[in-house]
């Protein structure tokens, strides 16, 4: 059975005991989430969140990219999102690349090289400063007012604010 033939066997037992509303795509909390894609940020669990309370966006390095401004800008301006919570992590796996390496190991196995960033980091603390300051320094998005920065403890899920 293959990972994905296990999620839909999942699905087919859940049943309707999905607590939350589920009435509209605005989120009730009118607030958008950016973490990382690592399998253990548990964004749900962490925030005590229920569906229809929050958009969430995911991606490696929970880094503020020009897809993410894309999310944020229909988030705010069509779906009513107000603040953005950006949650960064301790041992992510883009400390362990370099962006240069990356890429070169991309077009070492393929003859292309992306033309996108990687967004590779030694520090955590200050990736998600930039990404923060990237959020609120963005012409496209009209609420910038409310953008808070954490580092997530992958063992203990405790945050620690990024000032």
């Amino acid at each position: 059975m293959t990972a994905i033939d296990e999620l839909i066997r999942r699905n087919s037992e859940l049943g309707d005991d999905l607590l939350g509303d589920r009435s509209t795509p605005e989120p009730s909390l009118h607030i958008a989430i950016l973490t990382c894609m690592d399998a253990r940020i548990r964004v749900f669990e962490i925030f005590g969140l229920l569906q229809g309370e929050s958009h969430v966006l995911r991606n490696a390095g929970g880094v503020v990219t020009d897809d993410v401004i894309r999310s944020l800008a229909l988030s705010q301006r069509k779906l009513g999102t107000r603040e953005v919570l950006i949650v960064q992590h301790t041992n992510c796996g883009l400390n362990s690349v370099t962006e240069d390496g990356f890429k070169d190991e991309l077009e070492a196995e393929t003859g292309l090289r992306p033309t996108w960033a990687v967004e590779a980091f030694k520090d955590v603390n200050d990736s998600v400063r930039q990404s923060v300051q990237r959020v609120k320094r963005s012409p496209f998005l009209p609420h910038t007012d409310q953008v808070r920065g954490f580092v997530s403890d992958v063992h203990t899920g405790k945050l620690t604010e990024a000032e």
